[in-house]
């Protein structure tokens, strides 16, 4: 009678706790063009056994790593069953194609799939800096792949217009900045919305009184304003 009651009570906790879960950031590798590349993982206690989970990639500021906005999405992630995956730039000073996409965030995004709960319709970018910029990018180039894109302090640049023309679907896409942005400022980031609008994509722009570039400080709340545009 003990060993049936010890059996179950083994069962009813492996249905109820998934043992993917980590609830800690931990660093990862995967190969990707013959390549080794280093990523950071959060996968949330918070999932429930036998549903899926959305993903979100966050592509980091230039001089940072993947960890850096994966420290600041995880407290959301947690309370929203969200998991986080924080690749690293080639070159840490900035993201480039075709080093980093888009093969490369595919080949991420599949071996997640491979491993973990993740809702193929539900894998999301969000970018800052740098990282903002090129989540536009990829956006475009992979407009079927991800479901939307969210970003704080961003914007195309003008080489990028060929890029909305290719576009196959018009994936929404929301542009948090500063009104006092020394690197992207409100005129860019509003020819940026205008040039995305003009190709037929929903944009959602997000104009911050007294605001600067620096996102770290204000990260939850800005974290928060994208995911409910995502979700």
């Amino acid at each position: 009678m003990k060993t049936h009651i010890t059996l179950t009570a083994i069962l009813v906790l492996m249905v109820v706790s998934p043992s993917f879960a980590k609830d800690d950031i931990t660093k990862e590798l995967i190969t990707s063009q013959g390549r080794t590349r280093a990523y950071y993982l959060y996968v949330p206690s918070t999932l429930k056994a036998g549903t899926t989970a959305p993903l979100i990639v966050t592509l980091h500021g230039s001089n940072r790593t993947g960890v850096t906005l994966v420290e600041k999405w995880k407290d959301l992630a947690k309370k929203e069953g969200i998991i986080l995956a924080g690749p690293d730039a080639t070159n840490l000073r900035g993201w480039g194609s075709p080093q980093d996409g888009p093969d490369f965030l595919r080949d991420l995004v599949e071996e997640l799939k491979s491993k973990y709960p993740v809702n193929p319709k539900r894998v999301y970018l969000f970018g800052h800096s740098a990282g903002a910029s090129f989540a536009l990018q990829i956006s475009l180039m992979e407009s079927e792949y991800f479901a939307g894109t969210a970003i704080h302090a961003g914007a195309l640049m003008r080489d990028d217009a060929e890029l909305i023309e290719m576009a196959k679907r018009k994936i929404p896409i929301s542009i948090q900045v500063g009104d006092s942005d020394e690197y992207f400022p409100l005129k860019i980031v509003r020819e940026t919305r205008d040039a995305l609008k003009s190709g037929g994509f929903t944009v959602d722009l997000v104009e911050i009184p007294n605001h600067d570039h620096w996102y770290y400080d204000q990260a939850a709340k800005f974290n928060q304003t994208a995911w409910e545009f995502l979700k």
